[in-house]
């Protein structure tokens, strides 16, 4: 859910309701997509657990085993943040698996 932050959303929603939530939506023009899910459902793919406190355990994946090296899967913000003098920070958690095929995140 959103929280007052802007910018802040933990993916505790359904399915494809998180990109209305938290203020973000596929790049159309990327070359596959980003998905909601838990540890469950990804299995070896993802973390145990996530960094919501409580019972959450939803993030956002992409399954990038069957993509071509040079493909991405982008997302972006459909937000405006207000302007901030010194206060502005991006905070976000990651796990990547490590193989030769595993690519780059850029923020």
């Amino acid at each position: 859910y959103y929280t007052s932050i802007p910018g802040s959303c933990n993916f505790e929603t359904q399915d494809h309701e998180w990109t209305t939530v938290c203020g973000l939506t596929q790049d159309p023009s990327d070359d596959f997509d980003w998905h909601i899910s838990n540890s469950v459902v990804t299995e070896q793919t993802g973390p145990d657990t996530d960094h919501t406190p409580g019972k959450g355990k939803n993030f956002l994946y992409v399954n990038s085993s069957a993509e071509k090296e040079g493909n991405r899967a982008r997302i972006i913000t459909t937000k405006l943040f207000p302007a901030s003098l010194g206060v502005c920070r991006v905070r976000f958690w990651f796990w990547m698996f490590a193989s030769r095929q595993t690519g780059v995140l850029k923020v």
